[in-house]
């Protein structure tokens, strides 16, 4: 077996074109298909790769292997991809990439696997020698610039755009756009964007939150709390009712003013360098707080805070750090649940049910926290919604890069919704709410999509608590 001369914990090496190398040999970084000394799967070890039995355990578990039904697109098949690349036995061809690039990185694998595969780890390597290798037209790189590099860790750049799409949807401008069938003539991804945008709230009053918030009783807690780059944006409020219920919970919550995008966008779609400078920047604003945990209000930026210490594992100046920092990092839910919930809580008379986030319920192992705090609100009936930890589609950027896939994955996930009867479907991540409201609007269907601490926060204005 090509490779077979490594020792389990070391890096693997990449056997150049007609052969296997020798230890420590490697193919020229100029080789077509074949990583250069410098590829991405350098950074994994043997151990990693080895580590799949090929159970299949994970197969009714994957949502594109559910959907399409091949080998190369389940989480072993990939494996299996990701082995043959690392060995240079594979070409980055245009099929190993969609295979690949297929993926939601959504890590339900990881819950069904008994063997304890760090797949998210592989698939991310994958996804970054990708984009190493192929690139591109200078279309698709000029965009990715845009959002990854200027987009997303710039506040300033995502209120200004903000500010742009709210004109755009104000004007009347959008409904012309939608009836005239302009959209048809754009690029998918383009058209997917579009049908994401929800209907956005008035501009916040403020350019940002407070840098305390105050409990509202007897201090039990420091804790600090990640706004988020399109969270803060969009969701301003959901923050804020977030806030709103830690105080009642008796945290004192520090909001530092330096902190910047969690670089979890980034790594998902593969771009690692800039998902590291932006953990270290996280890092950074939180560390001198002497908080008790740093509390986050999205699902995806918290699966990849937790992992900083994976992510920022070969800088020695910054592991400790990364690794001390990540053992604080907690889901503002599981703060909530951990508990009983300070009252009055008021009645909120409605038939939810509640979706999991796949970086919540796999990335986390977070599953009870919210579904306690629901059912802790008086007159909320919460049904159970089948495939509740099936991704919808959302997955980071996955319905902008792969939105045909996205598509058939939410209209999967509207199905089941539906049949519950529920009035509101409730979740935890920004991402799945755009997606599950976007796919309920394209169905006519009136069904409410909420965060958990926007319910928690009404039942507690009902019961007389602001």
């Amino acid at each position: 077996m090509a490779g077979a001369f490594l020792v389990p914990t070391a890096p693997v090496s990449h056997p150049a074109p007609g052969g296997p190398a020798g230890p420590g040999g490697t193919a020229g970084p100029g080789e077509p298909g074949v990583p250069g000394e410098r590829g991405v799967f350098a950074e994994l070890t043997y151990d990693e790769l080895l580590a799949c039995v090929h159970c299949g355990f994970c197969l009714s578990t994957c949502p594109t292997y559910v959907e399409l039904g091949q080998e190369p697109d389940s989480p072993r098949g990939r494996i299996y991809l990701i082995k043959a690349l690392a060995d240079g036995r594979l070409a980055l061809t245009d099929s190993v990439t969609t295979h690949l690039s297929r993926c939601l990185d959504c890590r339900a694998c990881e819950t069904a696997c008994p063997a304890g595969v760090r797949y998210g780890h592989l698939i991310e390597a994958a996804k970054a020698e990708i984009e190493r290798q192929r690139p591109g037209p200078w279309p698709r790189r000029l965009v990715r610039a845009f959002a990854l590099a200027w987009l997303l860790p710039s506040p300033r750049a995502l209120r200004a755009l903000a500010g742009a799409l709210r004109l755009y949807q104000r004007s009347g401008l959008q409904a012309l756009v939608r009836k005239s069938g302009f959209l048809r003539l754009l690029p998918a991804t383009l058209q997917a964007s579009e049908a994401l945008l929800p209907p956005l709230p008035p501009a916040p009053r403020g350019p940002a939150l407070p840098e305390v918030v105050s409990p509202t009783g007897p201090r039990r807690a420091r804790v600090g709390f990640l706004h988020g780059c399109v969270q803060d944006v969009v969701f301003r409020a959901h923050n804020e009712a977030a806030l709103r219920c830690l105080a009642r919970q008796g945290a004192e919550v520090v909001i530092p003013r330096t902190q910047r995008c969690c670089g979890a966008l980034h790594a998902h779609a593969g771009e690692p360098a800039r998902a590291r400078a932006l953990a270290r920047a996280t890092i950074a604003a939180f560390e001198g707080e002497a908080v008790d945990a740093v509390l986050v209000n999205a699902a995806g930026c918290g699966a990849h805070m937790r992992g900083y210490g994976h992510l920022l594992r070969q800088d020695a100046a910054w592991v400790a750090r990364a690794r001390a920092f990540a053992a604080r990092v907690r889901d503002v839910t599981e703060f909530l649940a951990a508990a009983p919930l300070a009252g009055p809580i008021g009645s909120v008379r409605m038939r939810a049910t509640y979706h999991d986030p796949c970086h919540l319920a796999h990335g986390q192992g977070v599953r009870e926290a919210p579904r306690v705090l629901l059912r802790a609100i008086p007159g909320l009936e919460l049904v159970d919604l089948p495939e509740s930890e099936i991704c919808c589609g959302s997955a980071g950027l996955y319905n902008l890069t792969e939105p045909e896939l996205a598509r058939r994955l939410l209209a999967r996930k509207v199905r089941h919704v539906r049949a519950t009867g529920a009035e509101a479907v409730v979740t935890a991540n920004p991402g799945c709410i755009l997606q599950l409201a976007a796919g309920l609007r394209a169905e006519q269907c009136a069904v409410a999509v909420l965060d958990v601490v926007e319910l928690l926060d009404r039942a507690y204005r009902a019961g007389g608590t602001d």
